[in-house]
């Protein structure tokens, strides 16, 4: 049916479209509003951020939390748009030369970019690791379909402990370096590995296309 003028709608049909409207309204003022500007992280072995979102996103204000997940739950403390934008975790500008503007202790939190957004994610826990092989495929979700000039993986040194430790460069070994991807929505990166056992750190770095935006991502990995 076409509506012309001020035509007024009958008042059952005006009460779904009112309550449309609110709904709406309210939208626009959560946090996590922000996603629907989309970028991407690795979501297999979840990234920290990522890894949260996905226990807790539709029930972060489970007590629970700080017995089951305490990393997640002092992050969901510190920031909960830390995991609403899991796909935000980047900086701008960097010129490929990370080591310079991510100093060590910060290279989980992209050195405490977005204005400290992602702060939580530096500290130093028990996070929920992802169980790996020796071999295994990191996967990046691109949900903007930036493309990649490259993506460079590395893995924590044998002897090294994210439960008590701070991450810094020279605790890192790389694995992997990537060319370039086409913009899509889907990078898979093979990773061989030998000698490695228990808990470690994989961390990606994704140097998007479209411009000079470079993403840090810590995933928490068991080889076992």
């Amino acid at each position: 049916m076409t509506w012309h003028g001020h035509a007024k709608l009958p008042l059952r049909s005006r009460l779904p479209l009112a309550l449309t409207v609110i709904v709406a309204a309210l939208l626009c003022l959560v946090p996590w509003s922000g996603t629907a500007v989309a970028h991407g992280s690795v979501i297999d072995p979840a990234s920290r951020n990522y890894g949260c979102w996905q226990r807790w996103g539709s029930d972060f204000q489970n007590p629970a939390m700080a017995q089951e997940d305490p990393m997640c739950w002092q992050a969901w403390q510190d920031d909960p748009n830390a995991m609403w934008n899991w796909n935000g975790l980047y900086r701008n500008g960097s010129a490929g030369n990370f080591q310079a503007v991510i100093p060590d202790g910060q290279l989980c939190s992209g050195g405490h970019t977005e204005g400290g957004r992602y702060d939580s994610l530096d500290a130093v826990g028990a996070w929920k690791t992802t169980d790996v092989a020796d071999d295994f495929t990191v996967r990046l979700h691109d949900q903007a379909s930036h493309g990649a000039d490259y993506l460079l993986v590395y893995v924590t040194r044998q002897g090294f402990d994210p439960t008590t430790e701070q991450l810094g460069w020279d605790d890192l070994r790389q694995v992997a370096r990537t060319g370039s991807y086409t913009p899509g929505q889907n990078y898979s990166v093979p990773v061989s590995t030998s000698g490695l056992s228990g808990r470690h750190i994989v961390y990606t770095i994704w140097q998007a296309s479209h411009m000079d935006q470079t993403y840090f991502l810590c995933s928490d990995v068991n080889f076992g």
